[in-house]
């Protein structure tokens, strides 16, 4: 392995979760679900959503099967494009 290569990290195919966090409503969620399904397919039953305790944001996380490290990647790309975005993690 070597030395801080991220790539080494994970071991493909593997289940990953990406979550993302901005305002409340679907244009934010419908965004990153977007985002993520261009480059990886996944079941609705994927997706999960839960609001901030005074509702103004919320996290957005899908699980896919990711198959090699630059769907993960091109998957952060895609995501860092939705507007609003505040948080990804």
């Amino acid at each position: 392995m070597k030395d801080n290569d991220p790539q080494e990290l994970l071991e493909f195919p593997c289940c990953y979760e990406f979550k993302a966090v901005g305002p409340a409503g679907d244009p934010f969620r419908l965004g990153i679900v977007a985002a993520v399904a261009k480059h990886a397919d996944f079941p609705g039953d994927a997706v999960r959503f839960r609001p901030s305790g005074r509702g103004t944001y919320q996290s957005v996380s899908v699980l896919v099967t990711l198959y090699n490290f630059q769907q993960l990647t091109d998957i952060y790309a895609e995501m860092k494009k939705t507007p609003e975005l505040k948080i990804l993690l």
